[in-house]
């Protein structure tokens, strides 16, 4: 099924979006001050896998591209973001040495289950940026592929605070922005690859709030 940018109009789908718009900046602002409080950062920390799969349904409430092709997107993104990381961590390949905590949740293979969901709900919202503005497919997948990056290098510091892995020695490696560039770059390039409705009217509102979210998390919990 395929809609356009006049479907967003309505009066019931703009109640819809503002009411969505106020969740999405909620739960980032909610979190990042229970987070930066010490008394409430246990009961936080240990919500920080329903956020994310919570803000990934927000975000398909309001997707439009329901076909046939939408479904091997997500497939691939989910198992080739969470595959990459499980050789990651038995191998130190692709990213470096490093080990999950407790904080996302349970674990398949020593890898929390809800990373695939991550590696997913990343590449669609850099995705987002680019869609119907860049018609090279490669190019696209390479800015979107740095927009991850950048991201990764923001989360980096937070995620360590917050529990959810911990590098050797303490150290970020260069392969780690490398890896997550490449794994990143050949998942946008499905994404490109696979004909679905791209356009969300809040997945660039949900990048904008993660990247607040982790920017100001760097100042108050690093």
């Amino acid at each position: 099924m395929s809609e356009s940018s006049s479907d967003f109009t309505s009066p019931r789908i703009v109640s819809k979006l503002l009411i969505g718009r106020i969740l999405i900046i909620a739960v980032y602002l909610v979190g990042m001050i229970g987070l930066s409080l010490p008394e409430y950062r246990e009961l936080f920390l240990s919500l920080t896998p329903y956020q994310l799969v919570f803000t990934t349904f927000l975000l398909l409430s309001f997707h439009k591209g329901w076909n046939d092709a939408f479904p091997i997107f997500g497939a691939a993104a989910f198992w080739i973001g969470f595959g990459s990381e499980v050789i990651g961590i038995h191998t130190g390949y692709l990213y470096g040495d490093y080990v999950y905590g407790p904080t996302l949740g349970p674990k398949l293979w020593e890898v929390p289950l809800v990373i695939g969901l991550n590696w997913f709900l990343l590449v669609y919202l850099s995705g987002s940026l680019f869609a119907g503005s860049i018609s090279n497919d490669y190019l696209a997948a390479a800015l979107g592929a740095l927009v991850m990056t950048a991201l990764d290098y923001i989360m980096e510091p937070v995620a360590v605070a917050m529990d959810m892995w911990y590098w050797k020695f303490d150290i970020i490696p260069v392969s780690n922005y490398v890896g997550w560039f490449g794994v990143a770059f050949l998942i946008h390039l499905i994404y490109r690859k696979t004909n679905f409705q791209k356009e969300n009217p809040v997945a660039k509102l949900l990048l904008v709030a993660m990247i607040l979210f982790f920017t100001c998390l760097n100042f108050t919990l690093v």
